[in-house]
């Protein structure tokens, strides 16, 4: 009688032998998404070699027909007999799973620290390649094996070298199978990246990458290591200077520790910067780590429990407000490399470190380092110490996120707004007023068809360090995002403007220091959180009078009002009175001390006709955001009354002082 397919007996039990395992499941050793990783295998060999202080040179090469080979200069796979297994060293290091030199920590082994641990590394680029060769330079000879689907296909074989030849290290070139990554292509930029990492965590150690289709040959040769690779990654994400200069520190563990093992121990660099792009990057033992681990929170924990000791200690932490580690790592960029003798990943591919030993292990080396560093450089402490302090209460505030006040899902446009009747989006304006008084004369002098009021009371709220999602906690600024009808938004963001209800947005205040006060405080939120509308020259700024000139009639001549934006119009309309030969003294100069003085005649005529009116586009010109950023931090901040007192010492003389 045939066996069912749903009988279950002793010979449905299959045991999969060799790589057999690497090949039915690939996902679960490595990558699958492209073969880099098993590459990556082989580079990480080479790069213990170099960890270990036997390697100057690793080199990388992408061959025209689709293989890679990795060469180094070490010492070279064994390649004598396994005293209990009996077949060639180097053939059970890419033949058989849970195999290699890495496990042997005691006693010194071969590799005290190194990336390996499960044992499955390289015998799984094997697994997934249609072919391998190995080629070993040892003890004077040339040894080669190559293997084809895991298995091997020429047995090795041993040869003499050339004489002279002094050569010893270890070449694996490797052809992946394509049938089991979703890509056969290899991304040459995370390659170079990984490389270029490894140059930077081995000070003096050569990596090269050739390229044999494009002829390009790529290299890298750190001797300072991290801090220069941190310096030209953030250059290259953004142009934002770190706050305080970049924080280094190395330590290893000596002979004789109750904790940790001798030689164990870590090196990084952190930067804090105010904008821009993070870079975040750690290693243990070489191996990347970009799922980080318990290395960076031990990185973490000791910064925190520095910066929050310096804070307490220099009496720096206002009321009501509690520091987490969140706040001094939110702005932290950071490049990490840890030394950990027995290594704990989680899963084969090794993104993340799960040994809780090295949490302790960085942390008790950070924390006292950043100690002793602010405490040497205090103004440097109390420059970090603002910068997480603003990100705990950006923190705090976010928790209490304020929305804009919506009635069934619509916003609810202002009551003290006056519209329009048009539905013309490009002719509809809106004016933003100074004063409830002078709103009302702006109402009546408006043209209702196209032209909006919203009245302003008082100053409007400073947002240049405001938080966006905070903003709509202010009524001005709440009312004039819905009257808008355009969301905050960022430098460089491209924010939903189809909901925009007027083609201009006109800033209309006094013509005094006062209302230039408020210009400047409404142009601050439009360039902090409205950036999209000043680019697409949507925001104006009215110019009203600040004098007006009565002039009596003469000869043919009726009596005349003549209307001046500031002093220097004045002194140039009473030139041209004199030259018309107006008696001198005959005229009557009147001083608005505000919009509210004007009835609506006046305003119409001077500030609101289109015709008769002067009105200024708010752009951004010719000028460097970057350097325009750097203007309104020194002029708005709250913290730089010191660079505003300079700046007004050194220009003070250049400005048209209105008393």
């Amino acid at each position: 009688m045939a066996t069912r397919k749903s009988d279950y007996g002793e010979s449905s039990i299959r045991v999969l032998k060799g790589l057999e395992p690497v090949r039915q499941r690939p996902g679960m050793y490595t990558r699958t998404e492209n073969p880099l990783h098993i590459v990556q295998e082989a580079i990480d060999n080479a790069a213990d070699e170099a960890l270990a202080g036997f390697c100057r040179e690793i080199a990388v090469t992408l061959h025209a027909d689709g293989s890679v080979s990795v060469d180094d200069d070490g010492r070279g796979i064994p390649v004598g007999l396994h005293p209990e297994e009996g077949v060639p060293v180097v053939e059970i290091v890419f033949a058989r799973l849970h195999a290699g030199g890495k496990f042997d920590k005691a006693g010194g082994g071969a590799y005290s620290f190194s990336g390996g641990l499960h044992g499955v590394g390289v015998s799984v680029t094997n697994a997934l390649s249609r072919r391998m060769e190995v080629t070993v330079w040892r003890d004077a000879a040339v040894h080669r094996i190559a293997f084809a689907g895991g298995e091997v296909a020429t047995p090795l074989a041993s040869q003499p070298a050339e004489r002279g030849e002094r050569r010893s290290g270890t070449r694996v070139r490797c052809w992946p199978d394509p049938k089991y990554f979703d890509s056969p292509a290899i991304p040459q930029a995370e390659l170079a990246q990984l490389l270029r990492s490894k140059a930077v965590l081995l000070p003096g150690v050569k990596v090269v990458l050739v390229d044999e289709k494009s002829g390009r040959r790529q290299s890298w040769h750190y001797a300072a290591g991290l801090r220069d690779y941190l310096s030209e990654s953030l250059a290259a994400l953004s142009d934002a200077e770190p706050v305080i200069p970049l924080f280094e520190g190395e330590q290893s563990i000596g002979a004789g520790h109750d904790t940790f093992a001798e030689g164990e121990g870590a090196h990084w660099v952190v930067a804090w910067t105010e904008e821009g792009g993070l870079l975040r990057e750690s290693y243990v033992n070489l191996i990347p780590t970009p799922a980080g681990g318990t290395h960076e929170s031990g990185l973490r924990e000791g910064l925190f429990a520095a910066v929050k000791g310096f804070v307490e200690l220099h009496n720096l932490q206002p009321k009501g407000v509690k520091l987490l580690p969140e706040d001094v790592f939110a702005r932290a960029s950071f490049v990490l490399s840890a030394r950990v003798l027995d290594p704990q990943f989680q899963g084969q591919i090794k993104e993340r470190l799960n040994s809780r030993d090295a949490l302790r292990l960085v942390s008790s080396m950070a924390r006292p380092q950043l100690e002793l560093w602010l405490n040497q450089h205090v103004e440097h402490g109390r420059r970090l110490a603002e910068l997480v302090i603003r990100q705990a209460q950006a923190r705090s505030r976010a928790a209490q996120k304020v929305e804009k006040k919506k009635s069934s899902g619509v916003a609810v446009l202002p009551g003290k707004l006056t519209d329009c009747e048009s539905t013309d989006v490009a002719r509809n304006e809106l004016f933003l007023v100074e004063g409830d008084s002078a709103g009302g004369s702006a109402k009546m002098g408006r043209d209702k068809e196209f032209q909006a009021i919203l009245p302003l009371r008082g100053k409007v709220l400073n947002t240049w360090e405001a938080e966006r999602d905070r903003l709509f906690a202010n009524n001005e600024i709440h009312d004039i995002a819905v009257a808008i009808g355009v969301d905050p938004h960022g430098a460089g963001a491209d924010p939903d403007l189809s909901n925009l209800r007027y083609g201009r947005i006109c800033i209309l205040s006094d013509a005094d220091v006062d209302g230039a006060h408020i210009q400047v405080l409404l142009l601050t939120l439009f360039f902090r959180h409205f950036p999209a509308l000043i680019e697409r020259g949507h925001v104006h700024v009215a110019r009203p009078p600040l004098y007006r000139v009565d002039v009596p009639a003469q000869g043919k001549r009726p009596l005349r009002k003549l209307y001046c934006l500031d002093d220097g119009e004045l002194r140039h309309v009473e030139d041209k009175l004199r030259k018309e030969g107006v008696r001198e003294g005959s005229w009557a100069i009147s001083r608005f001390k505000g919009l509210g003085e004007m009835n609506a005649e006046q305003l119409w005529e001077t500030t609101m006709n289109p015709d008769t009116r002067r009105m200024l586009k708010v752009s951004f010109g010719e000028v460097d955001p970057a350097d325009t950023r750097e203007r309104f931090t020194m002029l708005m901040g709250k913290g730089e009354a010191a660079a505003r007192r300079a700046w007004l010492e050194e220009r003070g003389n250049e400005a048209e002082v209105d008393i």
